[in-house]
Parts: C-alpha cells; structure tokens; sequence
C-alpha cells in the first residue's frame, strides 16, 4: 500500500476509479458542479458530473462561468458555497418538545451525519475546516453535532491551479498548495496527457488508493505538479498585508473609513454566509398549530443583521458601520485573541459575493492608512 506522504500517478479513467471506490466504501460524495450559472458543491454520481472544461471569472461582485479551452476537471476558483454546509449546515434540528398526559417529553434531533467525501476540496478550504475544528470540534466548548458530522468526512483534496481576482490565500499563507488536513490530495495535470498526481495524506486514504490503477511519478509529473501551485502562488488576484495587522486595527477603531465602508454596506450578510469559517448562529423555537409539538432548532446568523446584537433596550451596534467594524476586527484581529489564528484563509468568497464589491483587502489597506490631518484655520 501506498504509505502516508508518498506519491502516485493516476490517468483520468483510474480517477473515475477512485471516485467508485470511495462510493463502493460506503461514501456519498460531495463535490463541484454546474448548477443555475455557478460551480456549487452538491452530490455527485461519478466523474461526468464534475464541471469539465469549465472556469470562472471573479471580481468584487462578479461572477461568471467562462469555457477553459480544456478538458480539467477542476480548473474553477473558490465556488459560492464552502464545505460549512455540511459541517455546519444552515439549519439543524436540536430538540423536539412534545405535550403528554402529565408532562412534556425531550426528544433529541437524530443526528444528520452521515459518511462523505469531500471532492476537490482545495487548500484554502481545507485551511478553514482546520479554524472550524479548532472553534467547535477541538475547544473547550466542543459541537457534538459538528464533531459528529466532521469524524464521517474524508478528504480528496486538489490543489489550486487556477486562483480567482478575489484570491488572496498566499497572503493568509493557506494555499494554494495544501499542506495536511487530507486523506488524499490530487495536483491535476492537462497538458502531456491529463493525468493526476496524487498524494497520500492518512492510512485510509492509501487504502483507497490502493484500489486504483496508479505508476510511480516520473521526475517531470513531480516537477510539473509542483509548478502548477508555483504558478498558481503568483496569479493572486488580490493581496494583504498582515504583519502587525491585528494590532494596527485595534489602534484603528475611529478611522473614518469605518463610516466610509458603513456608508456602502446594505447589511445583507452576503459576506458571512460565503465565508467558510463565520459560525454566529441563532436558535428558533416554532410550535404546531396545536401547540402539543416544539421544534428547538439552530440556524445561520450574521453580526450584520439588526437583532444579533439586541440587547435589553437596543441594539449593541445598531449601525452599518459598527456591524461592518466587528466583523472585520473580529476575523483579522480579535480571533487571534480567541483562537490563536486569523478567521480569514483569503478565499474571496466575501469579495466577490458582495453585491456593491467591498473589498476587505482594500478595506484593510485604507485603515492601515494615517487619516488625513484636519487643519482648522
């Protein structure tokens, strides 16, 4: 078998293989595919469903499919959705409360775990999985339905190719070459013959390997996958500069580019619903109409919307330029303070998915920028 950090080479057809192999497991895979304009992540049959030959353009508020001129599988920038939606799904049921003759009766939600592979999961991605584990898997305060739904999922990763205008991940140091977090990770290659280099990350994963039909790399596969993320590192469509950046926001709570970029915003929490790592949620209680049946339930939230931070008497940041503060201080500044890492892996997803194109990269510069002096006369 082949063991953990080693390498092989596969052909397109024995990639099919390997995609079976982990359906003949018992595994339901999760990957890319085309669906109403966009590569979203959705279940996947086999190897025809991935989004063949098919590229996008990305920009602050921009997206569109283009054709590649290709036959690459995986030759797509971050898609909208982020792999959160099955570790952290939007809604999930917690409890339900029934009325019986003398009291009221618990019953616990089943749990929607269930055994998946994440397909072509890219290093950016895999990064944000990584600061998920250690806010609701690994902290003291651990998910038991995250934690659930995170020990059923394997991982074959691709590394990226093929960066979109809105990525910046060199600069957060998550990609564009994965560097763990996998079972298996695939470089793909289309020119001299499409092919794949794929490495081993985990036992499980050579195990799956094992099944398929795979060659030793040659020197020029090696050398040629490791081109693909060298080029790719030096295509980022965006850049930040994160020395000192923690501290250079807190000294910068005042800026009057806070009212600058509050004066834009809409609120939509477009930006946190994309992000691959946001986790606010909310809890909703609904009853049926007989009020014998309560459903407890969690659900996505954003600290852009008015009532998450309602407090007895108001709101805690009843303005858009408060709420546009605490998220970017909080995911670039104060998750330090909380979780020893940054809260951004610069997939652009909050970039490109903003319908008036804030730019947090831009955003970051301007505040890290002296304000102009104001001189009275």
């Amino acid at each position: 078998m082949t063991g953990i950090g080693e390498s092989v080479v596969i052909d397109r057809d024995a990639f099919a293989a390997l995609l079976q192999a982990l359906v003949d497991d018992g595994r339901e895979l999760l990957g890319p595919t085309v669906r109403d304009g966009a590569i979203v992540l959705d279940t996947l049959r086999g190897i025809d469903d991935l989004p063949r030959g098919i590229g996008d353009d990305q920009a602050p508020g921009h997206y569109r499919l283009r054709a590649r001129g290709d036959h690459a599988l995986f030759g797509y920038a971050a898609s909208p959705h982020s792999w959160k939606r099955e570790l952290l799904p939007p809604r999930v049921p917690l409890v339900q409360i029934r009325r019986r003759a003398r009291d009221l009766g618990f019953e616990a939600a089943p749990s929607g775990a269930r055994r998946v592979a994440f397909i072509g999961a890219r290093a950016c991605e895999i990064a944000a999985i990584g600061i998920q584990d250690r806010v609701l898997r690994d902290g003291v305060h651990s998910d038991p339905d995250y934690r659930t739904r995170r020990d059923q999922v394997f991982v074959l990763a691709v590394h990226c190719g093929s960066p979109a205008g809105t990525c910046f991940c060199v600069s957060m140091d998550t990609g564009p070459r994965a560097r763990g977090g996998y079972d298996l990770a695939a470089t793909e290659l289309v020119e001299g013959g499409h092919r794949f280099v794929v490495e081993v990350g985990t036992i499980a994963g050579g195990a799956i390997l094992e099944s398929v039909t795979s060659r030793a790399p040659a020197v020029h596969d090696t050398a040629a996958a490791l081109a693909v993320t060298d080029a790719a590192a030096t295509q980022m469509g965006r850049t930040m500069q994160t020395q000192g950046l923690r501290d250079a926001l807190m000294a910068n709570l005042e800026h009057p580019r806070w009212q600058a970029v509050g004066d834009r915003c809409l609120g939509c929490a477009n930006c946190t619903m994309s992000c691959p790592t946001c986790f606010c949620t909310s809890i909703e209680d609904t009853t049926d109409l007989s009020g014998d049946s309560a459903t407890r339930t969690r659900r996505w939230d954003s600290c852009f919307t008015a009532d998450f931070a309602y407090v007895h008497g108001g709101s805690a940041r009843p303005s858009l330029r408060a709420r546009y503060r605490q998220w970017l201080t909080h995911k670039l500044a104060t998750w330090h303070d909380q979780f020893e890492t940054s809260g951004c892996v610069g997939c652009g997803r909050c970039i490109t998915w903003c319908p008036v194109g804030i730019d947090l990269t831009e955003e970051v510069a301007a505040i890290r920028t002296p304000p102009p002096e104001v001189h009275h006369g």
